[in-house]
């Protein structure tokens, strides 16, 4: 029986690990035997040079004082060590400086990560739970830095995101001295940019729900609007809610989804509307950005269905508008025709504008602030909630990661089973081309939402 096989024949419990010599793991099922991190060959205590430690993921984003002061370990582990293991608990968060590991999300799946390639910049493992097992393929050096400090430093930063305010939105260098983003940036700043609006149904209903309305009321309200009464009796008698009679009228399926769930889900219908721009070119932009608002609006129902610690219709709606900041920037080049970058220039600034004006869009149309903030962390990849649950925008990263899956992104990001947000998902499994398996099984699911969206 090799390593592995015997690491799998004994669910590991969450023993406390840390970078120090021969932490031992028990088995649930045998606490007589016990499966040991191996012991480094070395440690030192030698701070880091400030200009190797911004290049490490979250790092490089946070004060350079900060990260000065980061307590951090340098550690050698030989060939064939085992550097941590599955559900292991850490207070460390490891880089890789040297050498080549392979990780172990399960006992079917592994991948090999070398330093110096595209994503040796991500830390290996994140959160306070290890979602992998880690192997030494070579003799290797590994950097380990208090996960403490980090999470406090995230933490502070989540807390004063929640009152809004405008940001100053920052650029690679490549773009900040282009004047079509000159200009974006500087109306997004005087806070002049053309911003969607929710369209009349849905605007209504919103206003009446802050009431205490009952059904006959919301029905009135949802029965102007025809195509929206239809994809209401459709959901209540899609796959996604498993209806044990059939729903024949608005009535009935705002009944049967409930008041506050009918509000979400007409708000998630009506959000469509806003993808909208004459420009032909920038129309396909906007179809092809509702198109994979859909995907990710569906990741996540199905994701928040399987885990039950947040509510599916949030995590619809969390999903659509996950990338919503996009849209005035699509405007904005619809009214600024002569200034626009081309597409793929406009394409690549995309990510640095999406979070902040997205941000802006969901705070001027109204919506909580646990909605309002699903721009700004939808790619915080190392984003890590408070609890042993996933909240809503844990269910939004893990949707948004698996919908980069065989995109030309995929190289860029990190590895699922090394984020926080994935070792939180109940029964999270890698199946072997690293999908959750959760999605795999539910592709129906995720058919049936977007087919209601679409």
């Amino acid at each position: 029986m090799n390593w592995f096989t015997k690491l799998f024949s004994h669910a590991p419990s969450n023993a406390d690990a840390k970078p120090v010599p021969k932490q031992a793991v028990k088995p649930k099922d045998s606490p007589d035997k016990a499966l040991d991190c191996s012991a480094p060959v070395f440690t030192e205590h030698k701070k880091q040079p400030l200009a190797a430690l911004k290049k490490l993921v979250p790092l490089r984003n946070m004060d350079d004082a900060y990260v000065a002061q980061l307590p951090h370990t340098t550690l050698g582990y030989r060939k064939d060590s085992i550097v941590f293991m599955l559900g292991q608990r850490t207070q460390s968060v490891f880089y890789l400086l040297s050498g080549s590991v392979e990780l172990h999300p399960n006992s079917e799946s592994s991948y090999i990560l070398s330093a110096g390639s595209t994503l040796s910049n991500l830390p290996l493992n994140s959160g306070k739970l290890c979602g992998a097992t880690a192997l030494a393929t070579t003799d290797i050096t590994v950097l380990a830095i208090s996960g403490d400090f980090i999470a406090r430093w995230l933490g502070k930063s989540h807390q004063e995101s929640v009152a809004f305010e405008l940001v100053d939105i920052e650029l690679p260098e490549q773009l900040a001295d282009n004047r079509f983003f000159t200009s974006f940036s500087n109306a997004y700043r005087e806070n002049k940019l053309s911003l969607p609006s929710l369209p009349n149904v849905a605007l209504k209903l919103k206003e009446a729900m802050e009431k205490d309305l009952g059904v006959n009321d919301v029905v009135k309200i949802i029965g102007v609007d025809a195509s929206i009464v239809a994809k209401l009796i459709q959901l209540a008698n899609s796959a996604l809610y498993s209806p044990i009679s059939p729903v024949t009228n608005c009535h009935t399926a705002v009944t049967r989804l409930g008041l506050d769930q009918t509000r979400k889900l007409v708000m998630s219908i009506s959000l469509k509307q806003l993808f909208y721009s004459q420009n032909p070119q920038l129309m396909a932009k906007m179809q092809a950005l509702w198109k994979n608002s859909l995907y990710i609006s569906s990741l996540s129902f199905v994701l928040a269905q399987e885990n039950g610690s947040v509510n599916p219709e949030d995590a619809l709606l969390a999903g659509l508008v996950c990338d919503i900041g996009t849209i005035p920037i699509l405007h904005f080049a619809e009214q600024h025709p002569t200034e626009y970058p081309n597409l793929d220039i406009l394409d690549s600034a995309i990510p640095f504008l999406n979070p902040a004006v997205g941000t802006l869009v969901l705070h001027t149309l109204g919506f909580t602030p646990e909605l309002t903030m699903i721009p700004k962390y939808a790619e915080d990849w190392f984003y890590e909630s408070e609890g042993d649950k996933p909240n809503l925008v844990d269910i939004v990263i893990m949707a948004k990661l698996h919908s980069y899956f065989g995109t030309s992104r995929a190289k860029e990001i990190p590895y699922m089973n090394s984020i926080p947000a994935y070792t939180k998902l109940k029964n999270s499994k890698l199946t072997p081309d690293f999908s959750l398996d959760v999605l795999h099984r539910a592709k129906h699911r995720i058919a049936a939402a977007m087919n209601f969206l679409s």
